[in-house]
């Protein structure tokens, strides 16, 4: 007897005809003994669609005085694929239950469109388990202590459901998605993209901080935590795809780097010609924390040495951009700034791997790579085991497959 938690994606239940497939699958794979909580996101492109008609009211509804009401309305695409997929299963005669994230146990913070996971009681789960159902639970949502619904972020459906194999403590998680595992870069962008049949979670946390659209970087986090191995593979195939581990069990040590991750959603914030002094990059980036507005890349540069200025460049996600765009401007003027300007065009590209550490030369070599193309760099930012390029929008294809030939056209 096994405990298993299934996670699909909204392309593997599109539509009605995929959502029978997806339960005939998890039926196929179920042994006699075996419990399932299968983790299903909105179907298809419901989310965008759903963000399309927020956008029909404001062209930027990811504004503080809407989040509350954003995850009153995402939250309903995925209550649709799991009743949907519930009635597949019984079709199918099996028995099984729907349940939303409150009803799962799932309680998070109360920062809408971003929630954290804070504790799961999976008393109701274990409950429907025990009486022979599949679980159907959905995924990117949880519910805060005022009773609100909470959505988790881009790819929140990946955390819902490791974060629900450990509290059930799982034997494995499996993420079933619309590739066969994790590629060294996207294979969508670099067609000698190389499947990795493994991959440990400091690695992959890496790769999906980065861009890395297969797994959300909190899932990996949950999935170290708790311990739980995540096998990502593909919904249409029977096909192995990668395991997610904490070290590797076969001999896939031998590389530099373990893959090329791009971001296209980002934008570059520049506050031009603050004071250079004490306490200004608090001031800029502790307003865009009280906002709840991650910031990644920052550079702070010296604009003129005579009137002791300086320039602060940071990157957000772009889905913000309207929000950061209005704390910035007010933050700007507080410190007197000559101006603020945001470009969208922009994209972040990556490598990631530990076998980096201690190699010379592996910088040298990305921005090599990138000369040759004509690639110019905007702003360098560096971890341990990554190293990370802004550069313009429209030369991220071109920057993909450079950095990838350079790195792993001769293993």
């Amino acid at each position: 007897m096994a405990l298993v938690v299934k996670k699909f994606g909204g392309s593997s239940v599109a539509t009605t005809d995929k959502i029978l497939n997806v339960a005939k699958r998890v039926l196929s794979d179920k042994q006699p003994d075996d419990k399932v909580v299968v983790v299903v996101s909105a179907m298809g492109d419901t989310t965008d669609d759903l963000i399309g008609l927020a956008q029909g009211i404001d062209a930027q509804p990811y504004q503080a005085s809407y989040a509350r009401e954003m995850d009153m309305l995402l939250t309903t695409g995925e209550q649709v694929s799991i009743a949907l997929l519930a009635m597949a299963f019984q079709k199918l005669g099996q028995p099984a239950v729907s349940l939303t994230g409150s009803q799962i146990g799932m309680r998070t913070s109360s920062v809408h469109t971003k929630g954290r996971i804070l504790s799961i009681d999976p008393s109701r789960v274990i409950q429907e388990l025990d009486s022979g159902k599949v679980v159907v639970a959905a995924g990117f949502q949880g519910i805060d202590k005022f009773g609100d619904p909470v959505t988790l972020g881009r790819g929140g459906s990946d955390t819902s459901a490791v974060a629900i194999a450990g509290a059930l403590k799982a034997d494995t998680c499996e993420i079933f998605t619309d590739v066969d595992g994790i590629y060294s870069a996207d294979p969508r962008i670099v067609k000698g993209a190389r499947k990795m049949q493994e991959i440990t979670y400091y690695e992959m946390l890496e790769m999906a901080r980065l861009g890395a659209g297969v797994m959300q970087p909190r899932s990996v986090e949950v999935g170290q935590y708790f311990n739980i191995p995540i096998h990502v593979r593909s919904t249409f195939t029977d096909t192995p795809g990668t395991i997610i581990r904490e070290d590797y069990t076969m001999e896939e040590k031998g590389f530099i780097i373990r893959g090329v991750a791009h971001d296209e959603k980002v934008a570059k914030f520049a506050i031009l010609g603050v004071p250079n002094q004490p306490g200004v990059a608090h001031k800029v980036f502790a307003s865009l924390s009280d906002a709840n507005i991650d910031v990644d890349m920052i550079v702070q540069s010296i604009r003129n040495v005579d009137q002791n200025i300086t320039d602060i460049v940071f990157t957000v996600e772009q889905n913000y951009v309207g929000e950061a765009k209005r704390v910035i401007d007010g933050v700007a003027e507080k410190l007197g700034a000559i101006g603020v300007v945001v470009e969208e065009d922009v994209a972040k590209v990556s490598i990631v791997g530990a076998g980096m550490l201690g190699a010379p030369g592996v910088a040298a070599r990305m921005f090599g790579a990138l000369a040759k193309q004509g690639v110019n760099i905007d702003i360098i930012s560096t971890s341990e085991i990554s190293i990370s390029c802004l550069i313009k929008g429209e030369q991220l294809r071109t920057a993909v497959n450079a950095i990838h030939d350079e790195f792993f056209s001769n293993d």
